[in-house]
């Protein structure tokens, strides 16, 4: 089997998107830290569990969610529960699985640190971007995503944003 070797343009493209990737998740863990004392991974974790239904979802969902191992999870839950920004809870549908659910403090928390996590997204990505490279970006950002995901998700589906049909589902 022979390698495919990345063309000088797909080098260039690679190399400017793990650059950009690489500072965009260090801008965005140094707001966060600077601002709540948190690294980003625990603002996701927020986030998404603010957006769910009834602000709970279930830990395995949650790690897909947000793309990350169940292990890595717990340990984010663990710190964020210990600082009482959420709490878990037994899933009243599968005794086996647990739930983490925000809690009115995390909510308050995460609304306090929203606005500046929202004013760094922008001033690092959507202040630079015309509206036609906003789409393009979703656009690129989704097939990699789909293709990562080995195509399951439909089109136009953002895998970060799919919300469980409750809270043990």
């Amino acid at each position: 089997m022979t390698t495919r070797w990345l063309t000088s343009d797909e080098q260039r493209a690679w190399r400017a998107y793990i650059a950009a990737t690489h500072l965009l998740e260090d801008a965005l863990d140094r707001q966060l830290q600077q601002d709540a004392g948190m690294p980003h991974l625990y603002y996701q974790v927020l986030s998404v569990l603010s957006e769910s239904e009834g602000r709970k979802m279930r830990m395995t969902d949650l790690a897909e969610a947000l793309k990350i191992t169940r292990s890595r999870l717990t340990y984010a839950v663990t710190r964020l529960e210990k600082d009482g920004l959420l709490r878990r809870e037994e899933c009243e549908w599968d005794k086996r699985g647990t739930v983490a659910a925000l809690t009115d403090e995390g909510m308050e928390v995460l609304e306090r640190m929203a606005p500046g996590h929202v004013a760094m997204v922008r001033q690092a990505i959507f202040d630079h971007l015309a509206p036609q490279q906003v789409e393009q970006l979703e656009e690129i950002s989704g097939v990699i995503a789909r293709a990562l995901q080995g195509d399951v998700a439909a089109v136009g589906d953002v895998p970060w944003r799919r919300r469980s049909s409750g809270p043990c589902s």
